[in-house]
């Protein structure tokens, strides 16, 4: 089964938090599939991972960037994953269907929003029920993630 790991973001908005993260799976070998609820916000999140920190560089794209099969991080709208990732981000409450062969899955969830924290809730218990390894960690005040007990 996939190992989810639950984000909580209550300190910083996404396009600050999922660079770092984008960061620490590259360094540790794996390569992303982003999943946005539109095009639109994957050309907007693929200019955010250009310009987040001018000292810092992620190799990513869209489809509009091409040679999707070579992204290390591909951004979409889509059910796709033509770079073989074997990491799933999900953002925005998605609800896509995912298949089994990703390694792990990081599911980013806006804390702010009750919205979108009842619908992480609804895919915890799925998760769960589909016998899945989850896992809930939150943002702390300073921007960190902490482990918590679900």
């Amino acid at each position: 089964m996939t190992d989810i790991q639950f984000y909580h973001l209550t300190s910083t908005p996404l396009e600050r938090a999922l660079p770092k993260l984008l960061e620490k799976a590259i360094q540790g070998g794996f390569k992303a599939v982003v999943q946005v609820e539109s095009d639109e916000k994957a050309e907007w999140m693929n200019g955010q991972l250009w310009s987040y920190d001018p000292a810092s560089f992620l190799p990513h794209g869209t489809d509009k960037d091409g040679h999707s099969a070579l992204q290390p991080i591909y951004i979409t709208a889509a059910e796709a994953n033509p770079n073989q990732a074997d990491l799933l981000v999900i953002t925005d409450g998605s609800e896509k269907i995912w298949d089994e062969k990703f390694r792990r899955v990081l599911d980013i969830f806006d804390g702010n929003d009750e919205t979108m924290i009842a619908k992480a809730r609804a895919r915890w218990k799925k998760y769960q029920e589909d016998g899945h390894n989850v896992s809930y960690i939150k943002q702390n005040a300073a921007g960190g993630w902490e482990r918590q007990s679900a």
